[in-house]
């Protein structure tokens, strides 16, 4: 399963030469993984209020072609591989009237509890595993 979430670079999220600061391809990231999670049937705050953490611990973006103040972009997030104790996710950022690829990237997470030690996702919350284990 992906999602495909569309979003308009703001001013904001520009930088003096009007291209896209890097910064923000892990926001829009978060924005992507956040709504295939929700695709799921399950939020990031509810996982959270079970007392599960998805801590960010490795980030990888590569960066092919500028996207500019007002284009037109989609995010395209799948899970990259699950395990009882990691999950990554992986990214597309294309502008959606020319469909160019601009960016590509990878996050990992680890499966904790709310004091950041791991557990085993599989044995905690079966049902929400096995939803996102079988995309």
């Amino acid at each position: 399963m992906e999602t495909k979430t569309a979003l308009t670079v703001r001013y904001a999220e520009t930088d003096k030469m009007g291209i896209v600061h890097h910064s923000n391809y892990a926001i829009w990231f978060e924005i992507g993984r956040t709504d295939l999670i929700k695709r799921f049937g399950i939020t990031y705050s509810a996982i959270e209020e079970m007392g599960i953490m998805l801590p960010l611990y490795e980030l990888n973006c590569k960066y092919i072609a500028p996207a500019k103040y007002e284009d037109k972009i989609i995010v395209t997030t799948s899970i990259k591989e699950i395990s009882r104790a990691r999950i990554s996710f992986s990214y597309k950022v294309c502008d959606s009237v020319t469909d160019k690829l601009l960016a590509t990237g990878v996050t990992l997470h680890a499966w904790t509890d709310k004091n950041l030690k791991p557990i085993n996702a599989e044995k905690i919350f079966p049902e929400i595993y096995s939803k996102l284990s079988s995309n």
